[in-house]
């Protein structure tokens, strides 16, 4: 009879169930060894620069405005009304050229009462000098008759002597005319030293009431220069830039009221960092971007004091500007401030610091995929930084901020 053989199909599937236990297993090792899929960054939205060996030339950066050197500020001498506006911003005017006219009786009434007493002070000195003038000469006629009489007295005692050396004149007659002479002679001392006293007193009267008409004389032509100052006109020649004042705006003495500039003598006046200006200096060479433009200049002065985290740099022209360059037109402007010869260098990342350690993002050949590199980075500029080490001349590294993928190693560029 027959025996039955067992089918050999149990035998395969657990060779099979085996293998595929084995596959899984290898495969999840794998999987784990191989770990997470590195992120993907689409390529066009990110700033690449090439690492360069070369020249590398120091600069710092900031925007500005055009300035007039020359600037004259028209103050308000006196307080008054403004009562017209004969000039508008932007017209070429002259010296002289009248600019606004102010009005205030009380400058006016001040101008008068300063006249009268002027007036009144000029009259007075007038007759002072009269009535001196009189005195002095009444006086005068006083010693005139005392010499008259001195000199008629002298002509007596001399005759009284001759008479009494002929015994013809008692001696009592005399001693009379000897004592009318010396009497006389006396009267004419105290009379001349009293002419020479109201001589230098008329001086010092006079010369009193002087002082007081030259004081109000000045008085007075203050007052009329405070209404000649009603009419505001320019200093210079120019072109007024600024009226900030409305008709009937009443102004006070020291108010702003017209501003005008020389629009051919500009300088520009950048806002520079006070982290980027420590190493400027006076004299580094400068240009100015002026939108219609590039014009070169120099560092002329340099503010002693940071406001709002910038100091601020005047920069002198070297050429002509352009054509429709004005005050407070806004341009950019770039200082170089140092020139590094034969230094390895790339474009200044957007995030991180100078002279300091980062990690950047070196896109591999192919282009398809950027990886992780420590870089130390050394002096830099407004565009391009040093580079002292992790980087070769020839790689392209990724310039946009990449902080928010720094925990991976590897990214993949589509």
């Amino acid at each position: 009879m027959d025996i039955p053989r067992k089918p050999a199909r149990s035998r395969r599937r657990w060779v099979y169930g085996a293998a595929a236990i084995i596959a899984v297993a290898m495969v999840t090792l794998a999987l784990t060894r191989i770990g997470p899929a590195a992120p993907s960054v689409e390529r066009a939205t990110l700033w690449a620069d090439t690492v360069r060996r070369g020249d590398m030339a120091r600069q710092v950066r900031g925007p500005g405005t055009l300035v007039a050197e020359d600037i004259r500020w028209i103050s308000a001498v006196t307080q008054g009304r403004v009562e017209s506006k004969l000039v508008q911003p932007g017209t070429p005017v002259q010296a002289g050229t009248v600019l606004v006219t102010l009005s205030n009786p009380d400058v006016e009434r001040q101008a008068l009462e300063a006249q009268r007493q002027l007036t009144a002070a000029q009259a007075d000195l007038t007759t002072l000098r009269t009535n001196l003038q009189n005195q002095l000469l009444t006086q005068q006629g006083t010693v005139a008759q005392i010499q008259a009489q001195y000199n008629q007295a002298q002509r007596q005692a001399q005759s009284a002597e001759a008479l009494a050396r002929q015994n013809m004149v008692s001696a009592q007659e005399l001693a009379k005319a000897r004592d009318d002479a010396a009497d006389l002679q006396t009267r004419l001392g105290v009379e001349r030293q009293r002419l020479e006293f109201m001589r230098r007193s008329n001086q010092q009267q006079t010369a009193g009431q002087e002082s007081q008409v030259a004081m109000l004389r000045r008085l007075a032509e203050f007052n009329q220069g405070q209404i000649a100052s009603m009419q505001v006109r320019s200093r210079s020649a120019g072109v007024l830039q600024e009226l900030p004042v409305e008709l009937g705006q009443w102004v006070n003495s020291g108010a702003t009221l017209a501003k005008v500039v020389q629009p051919g003598r500009l300088k520009a006046v950048l806002r520079i960092s006070e982290t980027q200006a420590k190493d400027l200096t006076v004299g580094q060479r400068a240009s100015i971007d002026t939108r219609n433009g590039v014009v070169a200049g120099h560092v002329a002065r340099i503010d002693p004091a940071a406001q709002n985290g910038t100091v601020t740099v005047d920069v002198a022209f070297d050429a002509p500007l352009p054509r429709g360059a004005r005050p407070d037109l806004s341009v950019d402007g770039t200082v170089e401030i140092d020139r590094l010869s034969n230094v390895l260098y790339v474009g200044r990342p957007n995030y991180g610091q100078a002279e300091g350690s980062l990690a950047m993002f070196r896109i591999l050949p192919g282009g398809g995929q950027a990886e992780r590199v420590n870089v130390r980075l050394g002096r830099g500029s407004a565009s391009t930084v040093e580079v002292l080490s992790g980087l070769n001349p020839g790689d392209v590294v990724i310039l946009t901020d990449m902080s928010e993928f720094e925990a991976q190693a590897r990214l993949k560029l589509r």
